[in-house]
């Protein structure tokens, strides 16, 4: 790994020492190279239990390839669930079994739950919980839902998670925020139609390509969701990908590759956002 900033004094970030870049990103010095899986699932709407099962069921699945993040759709346990309250609260007792799956294997799970008017995204490890809530509600989430008020990478022990949901990934300002607050990888989590497969399929590439970054894009199974979830690579390529069925889908990324990216075609850098209009 090449630097081209000056070192930066030990902050205590997760991972341990911290360098500085051209883009005046901080990020952890060591670097890694993970397997993180897809999880595509069926969402049957209000049945958290068994959602839950299934979910479990396709998580172990995944680890025993090897995957150490797991990455679920939009709201996996529930669905946009408005005929019954499902909504949770700390200390969220209906993540208590997959807290028991990450103390047992050591990975990292990526979601999203309903708290009361919030669609809270969250990244669970070992270390604990972190949240990002959705920025965008879509239609007629509006009148349950309110959109988040900030952006920021969640630190987790597999690195900086840049999270959003569903609907965000039509807005580039949301992974750009992320990736320029320093996100190791980006996430979404979503909820895509069948009838809008190409669009999920075409924007999940962009965000990565735009970034030049990992993105790890989780979509709901058939019939009602189109599926599509993939790993994709900062210049854009597909590490794995998957149809709209039910089931998991697993890759190695290499957190060097987002840096070789910028190397190779220094975009962000040569931004000049004091020119830009909006």
């Amino acid at each position: 790994m090449e630097w081209s900033g000056e070192e930066e004094p030990d902050l205590g970030g997760a991972g341990g020492r911290i360098f500085s870049n051209h883009l005046n990103i901080l990020r952890p010095h060591f670097l890694q190279i993970m397997i993180a899986a897809c999880i595509q699932l069926s969402i049957r709407l209000c049945d958290r239990e068994g959602n839950l099962r299934r979910a479990l069921a396709l998580a172990a699945g995944a680890v025993e390839e090897g995957a150490e993040i797991l990455v679920f759709p939009e709201l996996f346990l529930t669905g946009f669930c408005y005929s019954q309250d499902l909504s949770d609260g700390v200390p969220y007792p209906s993540l208590d079994p997959l807290r028991s799956f990450v103390a047992e294997h050591g990975c990292l799970i990526v979601g999203s739950l309903v708290d009361g008017r919030r669609n809270r995204g969250f990244c669970l490890d070992e270390l604990g919980i972190g949240f990002q809530e959705k920025i965008h509600p879509f239609g007629p989430e509006k009148d349950h839902f309110d959109g988040g008020g900030s952006i920021s990478p969640v630190e987790t022990s597999k690195g900086r998670i840049g999270l959003s949901i569903c609907y965000d990934l039509r807005f580039p300002e949301v992974a750009r925020s992320l990736a320029l607050s320093g996100a190791d990888l980006l996430v979404t989590i979503g909820e895509f139609p069948a009838s809008r497969g190409d669009v999920w399929e075409t924007l999940s590439r962009a965000r990565a390509i735009e970034n030049q970054i990992h993105h790890l894009a989780s979509n709901g199974a058939s019939p009602e969701f189109c599926g599509r979830s993939a790993i994709i690579d900062p210049w854009g390529r597909a590490i794995a990908e998957m149809g709209a069925e039910e089931g998991w889908i697993a890759g190695e990324i290499d957190l060097a590759d987002r840096d070789r990216a910028r190397r190779e075609i220094p975009a962000l850098g040569d931004r000049r956002p004091e020119i830009y209009r909006w």
